[in-house]
């Protein structure tokens, strides 16, 4: 087995040109420029271009409209609306014909493979929503914090006040 598709490959070569980092952090090198395109990680080959796949390519029948201007809450609520009324469908298959389950089955897991699919494609708008969240939080924790070293400055500048006055007056 190679070291680079084992589970718990040896470091990297270049980790000895850190050896001296605790003493000169300095006389470490700079850190390499971000990978573009294709890399090798643990014995696999990934990529740094995030694409999702359509699912044509996959050999799936696209069940909504193609398209960049998709309404993905009403494509969303139209396909669980189908998902429902297919699975009510299963099961009266499954009482009155039973042999002829396979169809309704493949049915449901096309619907299901188009709904994880608009899901997915809603992943980048997740991810971007997510991080301006906490990015918001970090701003507004960061302001509460600048307000009270604010309060706590002004707090001790009245002590030192107080006490100076005290100081003089005795």
């Amino acid at each position: 087995m190679s070291a680079t598709s084992s589970s718990y490959p040896p470091p990297p070569p270049y980790y000895r040109l850190y050896k001296d980092y605790h003493e000169d952090p300095n006389s470490a090198p700079e850190p390499p420029p971000p990978i573009q395109g294709s890399y090798p990680l643990f014995g696999a080959t990934y990529t740094t271009d995030v694409v999702l796949p359509s699912l044509e390519d996959q050999g799936v029948r696209q069940l909504y409209p193609k398209g960049p201007n998709i309404d993905y809450k009403k494509e969303l609520r139209a396909l669980n609306r189908e998902l429902q009324l297919h699975i009510l469908e299963l099961a009266d298959v499954l009482v009155e014909r039973p042999s002829q389950y396979a169809r309704r089955v493949e049915e449901i897991s096309l619907i299901f493979k188009n709904l994880h699919h608009l899901l997915n494609s809603l992943r980048p708008h997740q991810a971007r929503a997510t991080l301006i969240h906490i990015l918001e939080r970090q701003i507004q924790r960061r302001k509460h914090a600048v307000e009270d070293i604010k309060r706590r400055r002004e707090e001790a500048q009245k002590l030192l006040k107080e006490s100076l006055q005290l100081l003089d007056g005795h």
